[in-house]
């Protein structure tokens, strides 16, 4: 067997073209062979499927098929979030021309922790951070893979800039990342506010600014992963203002909301924030990842400056090669920054807002059916594009049997999510393609379970 071709390079092109239509071949096989938006029989049945295909992990001698092989298992057991009936998580599908782009990146493979790695991607991450970062009034914004390590990020250049006694004070419904950074970086244990009806109350933020000594990082959430719901941004940077307390915003789910002219307003007082996270393979339709963190004050990122001679050499900065360490915690980066800044210009402002507002609209379509029958229950019209709903009358215990019930059969992908005491199904839309009978047909398969499973 000769070198196998490399993907980059000359011949890096010619190479990639069959091996394309190999994957092509395969993503559409092993698509056509699940027939919907999960494939059945459970754990158990996927990961034999999935070993059969996989055989030898790492055999004497290599299979030339192993490509299609795998591509065609792993599409086969996927969960396909381009599905209508797919709608469990902040899983969004991705839009070709940003997937294309990433496979543009794959290929070339620069790595963002020096300028000799990647000269025309630091270039464009340049442009495009502090494009993004100036949507929500900040002035720059590092690149992360997600929410998660957006909030973690922010929590790390709050404490350096406050000290270790920070105190993070976050609603009760804040996403799981936020304690747990707390918990990664050594700060005291986070102070929990109450969120009634699901957003923070700020009567009870400011008591417990008041009463708990400072410095503060308020964290507030615009889009949470439960219910899509929207913190009181305004009335929340108000009461940091008074008490001199450091605000992040964590706007991973409802970040994307800045696109739309209809919906931009539920995110006023986003602009008060010292951080912001934003996540664009959520309302941006991005291959994961897609997270960025926006930063108001460009001297908080002083913090992450770390100098490591092979990389950032004094004299190599000081003769004008960008020093890309401070950029993040993380060392090798992909090129994520290509995938999000071909979409930017191909859909622009106007083509973004659209699919923001096609998914917000079938939420509330999914809401108004799920509301007129008189066998479901609505836990309250949605702010962004997540419906709670469960079967009238039924328990808990019932409620999860049915959502394990479609997810074995491979029928539907539904979300869980407690609140008001109550275990409710979640529908998070993300699919601009989703169209009204779809969503009659989710409900119709909640009311009715295959295996003749019925709500109790």
């Amino acid at each position: 067997m000769g070198r196998p071709p490399l993907a980059s390079g000359p011949h890096g092109p010619d190479a990639l073209r069959p091996l394309l239509d190999t994957v092509l071949d395969a993503l559409r096989t092993g698509t056509a062979a699940r027939g919907g938006p999960l494939p059945a029989g459970g754990p158990g049945t996927v990961a034999d499927r999935v070993a059969r295909a996989a055989g030898e992990i790492l055999p004497e001698h290599g299979d030339p098929d192993a490509l299609h092989t795998l591509v065609t298992a792993l599409a086969e057991g996927a969960a396909d979030p381009a599905h209508p009936r797919c709608a469990a998580h902040l899983h969004g599908p991705p839009l070709a021309v940003a997937t294309a782009a990433d496979l543009a990146a794959g290929a070339l493979n620069p790595s963002l922790d020096s300028w000799d790695q990647a000269p025309a991607a630091t270039a464009l991450e340049a442009l495009v951070t502090r494009a993004l970062a100036r949507e929500t009034g900040a002035t720059d914004a590092l690149v992360t893979t997600g929410g998660t390590e957006s909030n973690q990020l922010a929590a790390l250049l709050a404490r350096e800039r406050h000290g270790a006694g920070l105190r993070i004070v976050h609603g009760a419904n804040a996403h799981h990342s936020v304690p747990r950074a707390a918990w990664l970086l050594g700060l005291p244990d986070p102070v929990t506010v109450p969120a009634p009806a699901g957003t923070l109350d700020p009567a009870a933020l400011d008591e417990a600014l008041t009463r708990i000594p400072g410095p503060h990082l308020v964290v507030a959430t615009a889009g949470t992963t439960d219910a899509g719901a929207v913190d009181p941004l305004p009335e929340i940077a108000g009461r940091c203002t008074a008490h001199r307390a450091r605000l992040h915003i964590d706007a991973a789910y409802g970040g994307g909301l800045l696109f739309s002219d209809r919906h931009r307003t539920k995110l006023a007082g986003l602009e008060a924030a010292d951080t912001v996270a934003l996540d664009l393979h959520k309302l941006g339709w991005q291959p994961i990842a897609a997270g960025l963190l926006t930063v108001k004050d460009t001297d908080d990122l002083t913090a992450l400056h770390h100098h490591t001679d092979y990389l950032n050499a004094d004299d190599d900065t000081d003769a004008g090669l960008p020093d890309l360490l401070g950029r993040s915690p993380r060392t090798s980066r992909r090129p994520d920054i290509l995938k999000i800044a071909v979409t930017l210009r191909t859909l622009g402002r106007h083509g973004l807002g659209a699919l923001v507002d096609r998914v917000c609209a079938l939420a509330q379509d999914f809401a108004a059916l799920v509301d007129a029958h008189p066998r479901f229950e609505l836990h309250a019209p949605p702010t962004l594009s997540t419906v709670l709903f469960r079967p009238a009358h039924a328990t808990d215990t019932a409620v999860a049997a049915v959502r394990r019930t479609l997810l074995t059969t491979g029928s539907a992908v539904l979300g869980r999510a407690r609140a008001d005491g109550r275990l409710w199904l979640k529908a998070t839309l993300l699919n601009p393609h989703t169209e009204p009978a779809d969503l009659a047909a989710l409900l119709t398969l909640v009311e009715d379970p295959p295996e003749g499973h019925t709500p109790r």
